[in-house]
C-alpha cells in the first residue's frame, strides 16, 4: 500500500536556538508531573501591542496561580498580582495603562482593576451576586456582565432572597414540567445565567445593572459569546431563544442558537433584543464588532439539530444592514475568529490534517489563506503585522508565540515549563495516513516508547478518540496525553477515522447514521497498515481502548472484531443506544447522527400525529446487539456525575462481562463526570489502566 508520511515534528525549536527539552538523565514522564505542570490562561494583548498579560498556574492542584507581565520587545517577565486568591477573566483598558479581572479576594467573585506598574488592585465592583464572566467596551464605560438569576427578578437582592427562601425549606425536591432535567453534571434549576449591562460612575466604579433578559427561562450561552459595540451603543450576544417557556421547551432537541442584538444606553429600563439571525434554524454563535464598528461577523452552521455541521465565517455590513456567508466554500469549520487590525479582513482557528491551524480570511475576495499550521494553536490576538497565539503539540505543553501576518518568524515568546521538563524525554511522533474506508486518505499519528531501541518490539496502547467528531490530533492534552503511555514502554497507535474533524466536512459528517461501519473499517486497515509500515510495532501484543463514542466502539469492538485485541479499556462507553437516548440530556444528538429519537419520527397524516418507523440504527449499531461475541477482557470506567452517558451504559457493559465470565473490572467515581478532572482522581485513573494494560501486554 502506498504511503505518505507526513512528519508533524518540525525543527522550530532548532530555529529559535534554543534546545528546550535538552535531555541529560532524563525522567520518566508520569501523571503526577503532569499535574504538576505549569499552565497558561487568560493570555491577553495590550490595545498597544507592546506587553503581554497571562495567568499562570503552577500546576492542576495548586493555589500558586497569578497574573505575569511581559514586555514583548524585551521579553521582561515580571509577576503583576500576588494575592492568595487567583484572578480570571482578564481585560485591558484601552489606554493599555491597567487591566480588568476577576477574583474572590472580598469573598464573591467580582471585577478589580489594577495598573501594570501597580502591587495593588482597586475592586470596583460589590454585588450581592457573584459576577459569572464581563466584558468591557472600549471607552472603558460599559460593562457586559454575567449572574445567575431567578428569572423575573428586577434586582440582584431578588435572586439573594429567593436563595435564602430556598435554604429555609424543610423539603428537599426537583419538580420539573420540560426538558432539560439536567444538564452535563448538574441538575437544572430554578436559577439561570442571564446577561446584564452597566455603565461605571464618576469615579470609575460600577454600582448599578441591568438584567436585559429578566424573564428569559433558560442560560445565554456564557460571556465568551458577547461582543460590545466599540462605540458602546450596543452589544450582541449567542443564546437559544428563551423569552417564553414555550420558546425553550424544544431547547433539548434542537441546536437553535442564534446571534441576538440590543442597543444599550445609559438609563434604559427595558431592552429590545433583536433576533439577527432568526431565519437560519440552525447554529450560530461568536458575534464579533469589528474595531471600527463597521462590521458584525460571527459563525452559523446550515443544518438544524447537527452539532457537528461546519461553522462558516459570516458577515454582516453594519452600514447597508446586509449579511452573506464568507468563503462558503472553504472546507473547513471555524471555532474561533477575530478582526485583523484593517477591519478588513479576520484571522480564524480551524481544524485541519490534524492540526489546529490559523487562516486569514479576506472577505471582499472570498480569500482564504493558512497562516500556520503546526500543532494546536489558539488565544490569537494581533497588532500591526504580528499575531500573539498559544501553541502545544504531542510533546510540548501550551507556550506563547508571536508570528508575522505572512507566516513567517515563528517565534516563542514563553517557555513556562522550562524547569519542569529539562529532564524529561518525550516520545517521538509521526503523523503518518494509509487508504482507508473506500480507498479514501485517512490520517493518523504513532508515538514511539520514551526509552526507544532500535530492533526491539513494542507493544501498543491503541487510542480511539471520542465526539465522535473529534480528534485526538497533535495536541498536548491534560487528560488523554499520548505521552504517558509511551513514557510506560508502550508504542501509541491513534487514528483519525471517517467521521474526524479537519478533513473536510464530507469526512466529518459520514459517521452519521453509521456508527459502527466506515470508523470500524477504518481502525481495522490503519492498524493492519501501521503494524506493515513500521516493524517496531507488536501488532500481536496490541490493547484497545477509549472514552465516550471512544468507549462505545470498546464495546463495538468487543462484539464486531473480538479477537484482535488482548484487552480493552472502556471510559464512559454507550453500551445500548435505546436506553442512552431514554437518559442523556442532549437528544438533538442521537436525533441526527442516529436517525431520530428512539420511538421514531413524529408525523401527521390524517388520523393525527402518529410515529413513523424507527430508525434501524438504535438496533443496527446497538453494542449490546452483539454481546454474544464479546470475549476480550475489559476494563470499565465511568464518573457517576456524567449525564451526558449516564453511568448505567458501564453497568450494563460490565454486568454483561461478569455474567459471560469475562475477565473485567468497573473503577466508579462518585464526583466525576464525563471526564476525570479531579487530579488526584487523574492518578488514580491512570494507575487503574496501565496495570490493566500491564496484566495483558508483555513488554
Amino acid at each position: 500500500m502506498k504511503k505518505n508520511a507526513i512528519f508533524a515534528v518540525l525543527s522550530l525549536l532548532a530555529t529559535l536556538s534554543v534546545n528546550v527539552y535538552a535531555q541529560t538523565d532524563s525522567e520518566t514522564f508520569t501523571v503526577e508531573k503532569l499535574n504538576q505542570l505549569n499552565q497558561l490562561h487568560n493570555v491577553t494583548l495590550s490595545p498597544q501591542g507592546d506587553m503581554l498579560v497571562y495567568g499562570v498556574k503552577k500546576g492542576s492542584s495548586s493555589t500558586d496561580n497569578h497574573l505575569y507581565k511581559q514586555v514583548i520587545k524585551t521579553g521582561t517577565v515580571t509577576q503583576l498580582t500576588k494575592h492568595e486568591k487567583p484572578e480570571s477573566n482578564v481585560v485591558w483598558s484601552d489606554d493599555g495603562q491597567s487591566v480588568y479581572f476577576l477574583s474572590t479576594r472580598s469573598g464573591s467573585s467580582q471585577i478589580w482593576q489594577q495598573g501594570v506598574n501597580n502591587k495593588t488592585a482597586i475592586q470596583i465592583s460589590d454585588f450581592p451576586v457573584a459576577v459569572n464572566g464581563f466584558k468591557l467596551s472600549k471607552n472603558g464605560q460599559v460593562f457586559a456582565l454575567s449572574f445567575t438569576v431567578k428569572p423575573g427578578c428586577e434586582t440582584l437582592a431578588c435572586t439573594v432572597q429567593a436563595k435564602k427562601a430556598d435554604k429555609e425549606k424543610k423539603y428537599n425536591v426537583r419538580a420539573y414540567d420540560q426538558l432539560m432535567v439536567r444538564h452535563w453534571d448538574t441538575w437544572v434549576t430554578d436559577y439561570k445565567e442571564h446577561l446584564f449591562v452597566g455603565h461605571v460612575n464618576q469615579y470609575g466604579l460600577l454600582k448599578n445593572v441591568q438584567d436585559i433578559m429578566p424573564n428569559w427561562q433558560s442560560d445565554f450561552a456564557g460571556i465568551s459569546q458577547v461582543s460590545l459595540h466599540p462605540e458602546a451603543t450596543a452589544l450582541a450576544f449567542s443564546a437559544k431563544n428563551s423569552a417564553t417557556k414555550v420558546a425553550a421547551r424544544d431547547h433539548a432537541w434542537t441546536t437553535n442558537f442564534d446571534i441576538f442584538e440590543v442597543n444599550i444606553v445609559a438609563g434604559q429600563t427595558s431592552f429590545d433584543l433583536i433576533n439577527i439571525t432568526q431565519d437560519n434554524k440552525a447554529w450560530d454563535a461568536s458575534p464579533v464588532y469589528s474595531d471600527n464598528g463597521r462590521f458584525l461577523a460571527y459563525k452559523a452552521m446550515k443544518t438544524p439539530g447537527y452539532e457537528a455541521d461546519k461553522f462558516t465565517l459570516h458577515l454582516r455590513d453594519n452600514k447597508t444592514g446586509k449579511t452573506r456567508a464568507v468563503a462558503s466554500d472553504w472546507d473547513r469549520s471555524i471555532s474561533s475568529l477575530a478582526f485583523a487590525p484593517d477591519n478588513q479582513s479576520l484571522y480564524v482557528i480551524a481544524q485541519d490534517l490534524g492540526q489546529k491551524s490559523i487562516f486569514a480570511i479576506t472577505p471582499e475576495f472570498d480569500e482564504v489563506r493558512k497562516v500556520y499550521n503546526v500543532g494546536s494553536n489558539g488565544d490569537l490576538s494581533s497588532h500591526g503585522n504580528q499575531l500573539y497565539f498559544t501553541r502545544h503539540t504531542l510533546n510540548s505543553p501550551q507556550d506563547i508565540f508571536s508570528i508575522d501576518n505572512h507566516g513567517d518568524k515563528v517565534k516563542q515568546l514563553t517557555n513556562i515549563n522550562q524547569g519542569k521538563l529539562s529532564n524529561i524525554k518525550f516520545a517521538d511522533y509521526q503523523q503518518f495516513n494509509f487508504k482507508g474506508w473506500n480507498d479514501e486518505t485517512v490520517y493518523g499519528y504513532w508515538l514511539k516508547p520514551a526509552n526507544f531501541e532500535a530492533g526491539k518490539k513494542y507493544p501498543i496502547a491503541f487510542l480511539v478518540h471520542g465526539g465522535p467528531q473529534g480528534s485526538f490530533g497533535n495536541m498536548f492534552h491534560y487528560r488523554w496525553n499520548a505521552q504517558l503511555w509511551a513514557a510506560q514502554g508502550y508504542a501509541v497507535v491513534m487514528v483519525d477515522f471517517h467521521g474526524s474533524t479537519g478533513y473536510g466536512q464530507e469526512f466529518t459528517h459520514s459517521i452519521s447514521r453509521d456508527w459502527g461501519g466506515k470508523p470500524l473499517e477504518d481502525l481495522q486497515k490503519g492498524l493492519d497498515f501501521i503494524v506493515k509500515d513500521q516493524p517496531w510495532l507488536d501488532g500481536d501484543n496490541a490493547c484497545a481502548l477509549g472514552a465516550s463514542y471512544g468507549g462505545y466502539m470498546m464495546n463495538w469492538i468487543a462484539g464486531n472484531w473480538p479477537t484482535r485485541f488482548n484487552c480493552l479499556i472502556n471510559h464512559a462507553g454507550l453500551y445500548d443506544m435505546p436506553s442512552f437516548y431514554q437518559s442523556t440530556e442532549e437528544l438533538w444528538f442521537p436525533e441526527y447522527d442516529m436517525g431520530g429519537p428512539s420511538f421514531g419520527q413524529q408525523v401527521n397524516n390524517e388520523k393525527g400525529r402518529v410515529n413513523a418507523k424507527i430508525s434501524p440504527d438504535y438496533s443496527q449499531f446497538n453494542p449490546s446487539a452483539y454481546v454474544s461475541n464479546w470475549q476480550t477482557p475489559m476494563l470499565v470506567i465511568q464518573g457517576e456525575l456524567d449525564y451526558r452517558v449516564p453511568y448505567a451504559q458501564s453497568l450494563g457493559a460490565f454486568t454483561t462481562l461478569q455474567r459471560k465470565g469475562i475477565d473485567s473490572r468497573l473503577v466508579m467515581f462518585p464526583d466525576e463526570d464525563h471526564h476525570i478532572r479531579n487530579p488526584d482522581n487523574l492518578v488514580v485513573w491512570y494507575d487503574e489502566v496501565f496495570k490493566w494494560l500491564a496484566k495483558y501486554t508483555q513488554k
